[in-house]
């Protein structure tokens, strides 16, 4: 499966965001996916999950700010990441991110290892 995001910009603090993931194949029930970013320095963290089962997993520091979103059509499937209140800590690359999903594993938990390119988000204040 292949990713392609888009959405990202640079907006300033407070403003809006909406990210998208395309994937290449129809994945709703084969793979797990979600978000994560990477800020200059620093290392790659999880920003949210999904899976198919509808409940969403969220890193602290964007709870109540950021929204994910999984939806489907007959073909593919589109990861959403719906930003607010966005502030100068959130100016990352964020990532559309997939990993086969088992019966029984979380996609909550457990290393993602199918990456789009990127999209940069920079927010100032």
């Amino acid at each position: 499966v292949r990713l392609v995001e888009s959405g990202g910009g640079s907006v300033q603090t407070g403003g809006s965001l909406r990210l998208s993931c395309a994937a290449s194949e129809y994945t709703y029930s084969s793979y797990c996916m979600g978000w994560f970013r990477q800020a200059p320095g620093k290392e790659r963290e999880g920003v949210a999950t999904t899976d198919i089962d509808g409940s969403t997993n969220y890193t602290d520091s964007v709870k109540g700010r950021f929204t994910i979103t999984l939806s489907q059509d007959n073909a593919k499937n589109t990861l959403s990441l719906s930003m607010n209140s966005l502030k100068p800590e959130d100016t990352a690359m964020y990532y559309c991110a997939a990993k086969r999903r088992y019966s029984g594993y979380s996609c909550h938990r457990g290393a993602y290892y199918v990456w789009g390119q990127g999209t940069q988000v920079t927010v100032s204040s």
